[in-house]
């Protein structure tokens, strides 16, 4: 089994803003696939279907960003999946407006929502896609700036980025992840 989560903030109030592009990704996939995100436990919003012949759930955590963990981890252990089928699609603050990076492991970076995910699994080593969403300007407060829309110049990247990430997760339903991951950090 595959479990992609996207992370992000429940709610209208956060539905189009930069800390939740995790979700726009899981959205996404979910119409690609057709796996309707149509059942709500462990704090979770998600889906089940099959795509290349794997079994994948689609999830959307609904305890807001930083208790992430909190959603993922009962998810695993209920469907006895393992922190190795797990692949993460968050925001991430050091990369430039629409581009993407994978990893295999790594460290929080400071992102909260990943700290709470490496807490509450217990180990940093899970696969991650990373959307980038640039950095703020002109004074702006780093919560205000993920918490706001993107603007009209950023919303093509985003959409380029979200697309990109869709191709990496099909990618990966039938190559290793990280001849996924050489393969799509090449074309940054």
């Amino acid at each position: 089994m595959l479990v992609i989560a996207g992370l992000g903030n429940p709610g209208k109030t956060y539905e189009n803003t930069r800390h939740n592009v995790g979700f726009m990704a899981i959205d996404e996939l979910s119409k690609e696939w057709n796996i309707e995100l149509n059942k709500t436990k462990f704090n979770g919003l998600y889906g089940m279907g099959f795509v290349s012949g794997k079994k994948v759930l689609l999830v959307k955590p609904l305890t807001y960003m930083n208790l992430s963990g909190e959603c993922l981890r009962p998810i695993l252990d209920y469907y006895d999946a393992d922190h190795e089928d797990l692949k993460v699609i968050y925001d991430d603050l050091d990369l430039p407006t629409g581009k993407i990076r994978l990893r295999t492991k790594g460290s929080a970076g400071g992102h909260n929502g990943i700290k709470s995910l490496i807490q509450h699994l217990g180990t940093p080593e899970f696969d991650r896609v990373r959307i980038g969403i640039g950095r703020p300007v002109n004074g702006m407060k780093v919560v205000d700036y993920v918490l706001g829309a993107f603007t009209k110049e950023e919303a093509p990247h985003i959409n380029d980025a979200v697309s990109k990430t869709v191709k990496a997760c099909e990618a990966s339903l039938t190559k290793p992840f990280l001849e996924v991951m050489n393969e799509f950090n090449a074309n940054v």
